[in-house]
């Protein structure tokens, strides 16, 4: 109930956040705007009250799944306003967002890692360097500061980097003497980072590679969809894993 009342104390203030007229049913991005931004309301709702099921050890990854949705819920608010009213992709409200949510995302690995196991604390520092030099690149691109291929290939080589880290590095290493839950969930969230990021790149190429940066139904409508895998489903893995292990 607490959680519920901070919850509804902190939604009635946006307001404006609503403004921007009617949704046209036949605006499918718009719609999607929609959608995520319920999603992401019910998910933050759902990963705190679940907090309290799970074992001590696994109440912060279920608090950082509930931040990462809370604050993706948040910037939706502005972001669904922004794209109503205007046409326009929100790109400094989706990379604040970013910014603060993906670096979460990744420290996930960290600390299902970490309530199971023993792992090195420069994993961290790795996975943290290379979301932001992703984001940054990303963002420097999008915002026409940097040619977009340059940050482009840059971002790329972020994600390949943490990929490695977590496939082939310290962070494989670590999940091997974790117990068969842990390493089932390690392996999921695996894939999301490997094929559910990869919805990103496909959304920034139809916006700057392919198109001229004017193809912002296409570029929103993808990354929405990225928004609402990756965050929301991220964050349920870890909550099996997290209900599996403290039943256990």
């Amino acid at each position: 109930m607490k959680y519920l009342l901070i919850l509804g104390s902190v939604i009635a203030l946006p307001s404006f956040a609503a403004s921007g007229g009617d949704l046209d049913a036949s605006d499918y991005t718009g719609v999607s705007f929609w959608l995520v931004t319920a999603a992401l309301l019910a998910s933050t709702v759902f990963f705190f009250i679940e907090r309290d099921r799970v074992s001590a050890k696994w109440k912060t990854s279920l608090t950082v799944s509930g931040l990462v949705t809370g604050i993706a819920f948040w910037h939706y608010l502005y972001m669904r306003g922004v794209w109503v009213e205007t046409g326009e992709t929100p790109t400094v409200f989706r990379y604040i967002d970013w910014l603060l949510t993906v670096p979460l995302l990744i420290v996930e690995f960290y600390l299902i890692l970490a309530a199971a196991t023993n792992v090195a604390g420069s994993l961290f520092k790795k996975l943290l360097l290379g979301s932001i030099v992703m984001l940054v690149a990303g963002y420097l691109g999008e915002a026409g500061v940097w040619p977009a291929m340059p940050a482009f290939l840059l971002g790329m080589a972020a994600w390949i980097y943490m990929i490695y880290e977590l496939w082939m590095g310290e962070g494989k290493a670590a999940c091997n003497t974790a117990s068969p839950a842990v390493q089932s969930a390690y392996n999921a969230m695996m894939k999301i980072i490997i094929v559910g990021w990869a919805i990103y790149p496909l959304g920034y190429a139809s916006g700057y590679l392919i198109g001229d940066g004017s193809s912002a139904m296409n570029l929103n409508l993808i990354y929405n969809l990225a928004d609402f895998v990756n965050k929301i489903l991220f964050g349920l893995i870890i909550w099996h894993v997290a209900v599996k292990e403290s039943s256990a």
